[in-house]
């Protein structure tokens, strides 16, 4: 834990871990972020990031270039009053790249060892074929069986199959390695709006969340927050149905268009998208990095739309004609 330092260390009380990255629809480092500052949380301990992340690319502000400010994250604390265990709360703006993101998770996991955490929780995002007014229903990965079981009984959906992208499933991972139990909450959200922050998602997690662990915390900002964005989502919608005068109304089909485009725009964070035109350029030099490069598409559900431009490294060049 050589990146860790720890303020103070708090005296706690059968803790669990709650940990966050951002992610589609900002789903889990937004529910986060509001069960922290909804607690109170104490702020105890923080981890460099210097080992785990490498600027991809610069800031330019006013002409001027400028280095990226490093990662840091951060550790939070609750003592909970009541009977349910505290709570430790981890927080970072940014996932490292993916060849250091096992070493990262382990040495966040080993801390959460040193303060006898026995479970961690993390949240993602479920994108499916649904509509942004609905009310998205919460989906439960796990590290065991019993884990999953006693979740089915609340009538909460079970993930089958699938893929948890990033620190928020990768943790998990490693918790499973070291004899730490995990789970992951999925919230759903529709796959048109993955680029847009989704606080009804954040909020569905959140109240499983709380309601497993018997907490106390008020939701209805989170619940205000969302109708705000829905209803942007619905003026762009009717703006794009009835325009101005001068502009020609669109119909049904283009706004599933529309909604499709949403779906399909780029998801990726600046630093994801520029550490893979990197990897692109390192491959396209040595065939020894394609497999890094497969990994980070992977990591980000993406390969499907790189799959063409990746194959071609793999052609080899048409010979000369004399």
């Amino acid at each position: 834990m050589k990146n860790i330092i720890v303020n103070k260390r708090p005296r706690l009380k059968n803790p669990i871990l709650v940990a966050a990255w951002p992610g589609m629809g900002d789903v889990a480092l937004k529910a986060a972020l509001y069960l922290k500052d909804k607690l109170s949380c104490v702020e105890f301990a923080s981890m460099s990031a210097e080992e785990y992340f490498h600027p991809s690319g610069v800031w330019i502000d006013n002409s001027l270039v400028h280095i990226p400010e490093q990662t840091v994250g951060k550790f939070y604390f609750y003592k909970n009053s009541a009977s349910g265990p505290d709570i430790v709360i981890f927080l970072s703006d940014a996932q490292p790249f993916i060849e250091k993101g096992h070493s990262y998770a382990k040495e966040i996991v080993d801390f959460a060892l040193s303060l006898k955490i026995k479970m961690i929780y993390t949240f993602a995002a479920m994108p499916l074929p649904m509509e942004h007014t609905q009310m998205p229903q919460v989906h439960v990965a796990a590290t065991s069986k019993e884990l999953c079981d006693s979740f089915s009984k609340k009538n909460l959906k079970l993930m089958v199959t699938g893929q948890i992208s990033g620190l928020n499933g990768l943790i998990l991972g490693v918790a499973k390695e070291k004899g730490i139990d995990g789970v992951c909450l999925l919230g759903e959200i529709p796959i048109y709006t993955i680029q847009i922050e989704n606080p009804l998602a954040s909020m569905a997690v959140l109240s499983v969340l709380t309601q497993t662990l018997g907490l106390t915390c008020d939701l209805s900002d989170l619940r205000k927050h969302a109708e705000e964005i829905n209803q942007e989502i619905e003026h762009l919608i009717e703006y794009l149905k009835n325009p101005p005068e001068e502009e020609r109304p669109i119909d049904e089909t283009e706004v599933d268009l529309f909604k499709k485009g949403l779906a399909d725009a780029p998801s990726l964070p600046d630093s994801a998208r520029s550490r893979i035109d990197e990897l692109f350029i390192l491959a396209k030099k040595d065939l020894s990095k394609a497999m890094e490069l497969k990994k980070e598409l992977d990591k980000w559900n993406i390969y499907e739309k790189y799959e063409d431009h990746f194959l071609d490294l793999f052609k080899k060049p048409p010979k000369k004609q004399n």
